[in-house]
């Protein structure tokens, strides 16, 4: 299978489990990595493969809409919208927060959810 893949949308929302984190607000980091079939393209044209713009309007609207608790919730959401997407075979989100609120954590944490057709 062909991949397309975006990487490093970084984002600031309203999304958490504690109150600060709905009212301050904080960064997120989204990758999507898609499976599409590339093997009869032969046309340089956008209209001939799934626009990956548009995979970039949907990371926006679930990101930057209703507030949700849990990273896991906002990576499903995503990759269901994604698999909506004419010529979108399968869909791998990776959502994470760079910064959580958990002493000790230097390195962030992450969902990384696979949705198929």
């Amino acid at each position: 299978m062909d991949r397309i893949i975006v990487e490093g949308f970084v984002c600031y929302a309203h999304h958490g489990v504690l109150p600060e984190e709905i009212s301050l607000g904080q960064e997120f980091h989204v990758s999507i990595e898609l499976g599409v079939d590339l093997s009869s393209h032969h046309d340089d044209v956008i209209e001939a493969v799934p626009d990956y713009r548009k995979a970039v309007m949907i990371i926006e609207e679930v990101m930057y809409g209703e507030s949700c608790q849990l990273l896991e919730t906002l990576a499903c959401r995503i990759a269901d919208k994604l698999l909506n997407v004419p010529g979108i075979i399968e869909a791998a989100v990776e959502v994470r927060k760079p910064n959580p609120p958990i002493p000790g954590i230097q390195g962030g944490v992450g969902v990384l959810v696979n949705r198929r057709r």
